[in-house]
């Protein structure tokens, strides 16, 4: 295999060639379709109007703030405007368009403990949509392929493997040459080199490693007719990475393969079409799109430089670290964002992780939401009918550019340090990937990066449906620290000191409320009350209390309250409200929009704890 060239693929350096007369005049946009041209400036100006109004735009701010009030920036550092326009294509290119065309392989996971059992699942998700299988193996037990695969067509369904060992790995090679008939040849023997010698496996007692199985599993693949290798991105998003970092990190490993392939005889060619890419698809639906389309696009370029041709096959799962054990009926939403841009991104085949996997091994009911997930947005709304949705959206196009530009500069860094098997770049990739992960557990933690079901409007009378143990599979979930206070409540509640009649307290009650359900806190609310005798009528010697009120209230006898308060018992005081528009100072803590929501609750249930 030729080195890399420091170029990025299809002629990222190159411009977008539109039709003249299809071009917006300058300072316009189009609203595509219609025919109709709008003037930024108005839209800038209809925009402020709104936003104006919510409080999310100052009076006196320019209009033209208005891009930077809606726009954010991903963990990539890569800025996504509210709307798309011509100008952002000036200078970009649009290659790499999915090569799918019609309805996605719906590829249903299924966990196996017990090979009976399993089959009756398998069999169930093969009669009611799904069309291939994702099978999940307990490494506690030696499988009975030909119970687990009983009844299976083995020629149109195809069967790949979640993260197996290579015990696994060749008891199945094992099990598919003794099979009759032919194979599909999307059927993958699931090799992972890398995912293998990256994240804890049992050794092997013979002394074989997974290295010196890579070659012959891949000749195995061969001579079966089917991929044998996978290139598991979802391993190093599930410890927190990024998505460009998951791209680079993706096509780097590609590149491994495709270099071990070659000292083996093989052409890139006949190399690439062995391997399968497996990557994370998140309810964050404008990224994941451009991050499917982005890879093909880098995986287009290695075969360019490699003299070889032919598309990437991909799969796409719905990310577990996004998914939450509380509330997990908020899952079936994410998973369906997750996996509608999945198929719009172009994935071949897609995985939709069932909604109760957090609580253990998924039920008929959870493999059935999954598995229509996808047969949905197929049969009904039509999603896999265009070929690539996403194709000629000024933001999706811009969005692919910049994650295809960040994902092969992350690819540059892993070659610099001698490719993705080598130790000094798998240190690399772990560090930054670490960082990544700081910082999004920081922004779950003030809830910058909101949780529905967790951080916000948590729910602590729900009961949770009990499920069976599950087969170990590591995930760094971004609830974890929430998830940490959820499953330990705090033995006691603390005191809402509402102020004034309900209409006037609400909203600051409200907001405290959840603010401390979310660390397993719950409140006892004072309700209705015209003063401070009221409140101290209803107050029941909680360690903790609360003020909730508006800013009025505060003003003309918070700081009343708090002393008959602390008189009564009350030891650690909270005002809702942001501490530097305090008008009651004697108090020992706030909260408001922007807190550090962990930081915050671990003092309360440390204060309650006492």
């Amino acid at each position: 295999m030729t080195d890399l060239p420091g170029g990025l693929p299809g002629g990222l350096d190159g411009g977008l060639d539109e039709p003249e007369e299809l071009q917006p005049a300058e300072g316009s946009l189009r609203l595509v379709g219609d025919g109709d041209v709008y003037d930024v400036a108005a839209w800038e100006a209809a925009t402020a109007a709104v936003l104006r109004k919510a409080r999310r735009l100052g009076d006196d701010a320019p209009d033209s703030d208005v891009w930077a009030a809606l726009s954010r920036t991903t963990l990539d550092g890569i800025d996504v405007a509210p709307i798309g326009q011509p100008s952002d294509l000036q200078g970009r290119t649009t290659s790499g368009r999915p090569a799918r065309r019609g309805a996605w392989d719906v590829r249903t996971q299924v966990e196996v403990a017990d090979a009976k059992a399993a089959n009756e699942a398998v069999l169930q998700d093969l009669e009611n949509g799904a069309t291939s299988l994702a099978l999940h193996l307990s490494e506690e037990t030696e499988h009975d392929w030909a119970t687990l695969l009983d009844g299976v067509l083995l020629d149109l369904a195809p069967v790949v493997l979640d993260r197996p060992s290579t015990e696994q790995v060749e008891a199945f090679a094992d099990f598919l040459e003794g099979a009759e008939g032919a194979l599909h040849p999307a059927t993958n023997l699931s090799f992972d080199l890398q995912t293998i010698e990256m994240l804890p496996h049992r050794l092997r007692e013979d002394g074989v490693t997974a290295r010196d199985l890579f070659a012959p599993v891949a000749r195995r693949g061969f001579q079966l007719g089917v991929r044998a290798l996978v290139v598991d991105g979802t391993a190093l998003h599930d410890e927190g990475a990024s998505d460009a970092q998951e791209l680079g990190w993706a096509i780097a490993t590609g590149v491994a393969y495709l270099r071990l392939l070659a000292d083996e005889g093989f052409s890139a060619e006949h190399g690439a079409r062995l391997i399968e890419f497996r990557l994370a698809a998140t309810d964050e639906q404008f990224p994941t799109i451009a991050k499917l389309r982005a890879a093909r696009r880098l995986w287009a370029r290695v075969l360019e430089a490699s003299g070889a041709t032919g598309e990437m096959a991909l799969h796409a799962v719905t990310s577990r670290p996004m998914t939450s054990k509380q509330d997990p009926w908020v899952n079936m939403l994410r998973g369906t964002i997750a996996a509608f841009a999945a198929g719009v991104g172009g994935a071949d085949a897609v995985t939709v992780v069932p909604f109760d996997e957090r609580l253990g091994m998924p039920d008929a009911f959870g493999r059935r939401i999954a598995r229509n997930t996808s047969s949905l947005l197929i049969e009904e709304s039509h999603v896999a009918a265009v070929a690539d949705p996403g194709g000629g959206s000024y933001a999706v196009e811009k969005l692919t550019d910049d994650l295809a530009v960040a994902g092969w500069a992350e690819l540059g860094r892993i070659e610099a340090a001698g490719g993705a098997l080598a130790d000094e770049a798998r240190s690399g990739v772990k560090e930054r990937s670490r960082a990544v992960r700081a910082e999004r557990d920081a922004q779950v933690a003030d809830r910058s990066r909101p949780l529905t079901g967790v951080s916000e409007f948590p729910n602590l009378g729900e009961v949770l449906p009990e499920r069976e143990d599950l087969p170990f599979r590591y995930a760094r979930h971004y609830d974890w620290a929430f998830q940490d206070m959820r499953t330990e409540p705090a033995s006691s509640p603390v005191f809402l000191a509402t102020m004034g009649p309900i209409a006037a307290h609400t909203a600051r009650a409200t907001f405290a409320t959840n603010l401390f359900a979310a660390g397993g806190v719950a409140v006892e609310a004072a309700g209705a009350t015209p003063d401070v005798d009221a409140v101290t009528a209803a107050y029941a010697g909680q360690s903790v209390v609360c003020l909730a009120g508006t800013d009025a209230a505060y003003a003309a006898w918070g700081g009343d309250l708090v002393t008959a308060l602390r008189a009564a018992g009350a030891s650690y005081v909270v005002l809702a409200g942001k501490p530097g528009e305090r008008t009651v100072t004697d108090v020992d803590d706030s909260c408001a929009v922007g807190v550090d929501a962990l930081g915050f609750l671990g003092r309360i249930r440390e204060e309650l704890a006492r």
